[in-house]
């Protein structure tokens, strides 16, 4: 993910290692808010479809990861900025 750092004046994104616990935490929380934005009858269906398209790296919760990967990949000449 990326983070902030202001220098001189400037903020930049700067792309930083997420913690283990921190990734977890990030995961569901892109699983719930996905499931929760999808069309469907009940949550539980709605968790289900979600979690069958991350397992088969499709899903609105891939997407996101994907596009912080992405961020992170364009911001890579700031990594030298990390704290």
């Amino acid at each position: 993910e990326v983070k902030p750092r202001r220098v001189g004046g400037a903020t930049y994104q700067v792309p930083m290692e997420v913690p283990g616990h921190r990734r977890f935490a990030l995961a569901s929380r892109w699983l719930l808010q996905a499931a929760k934005s999808r069309p469907g009858k009940t949550f539980s269906e709605k968790l289900a479809a979600e979690f069958m398209d991350a397992a088969n790296n499709a899903g609105a919760a891939i997407r996101k990861r994907e596009e912080t990967h992405k961020m992170a990949e364009a911001n890579r000449a700031f990594s030298h900025y990390r704290a």
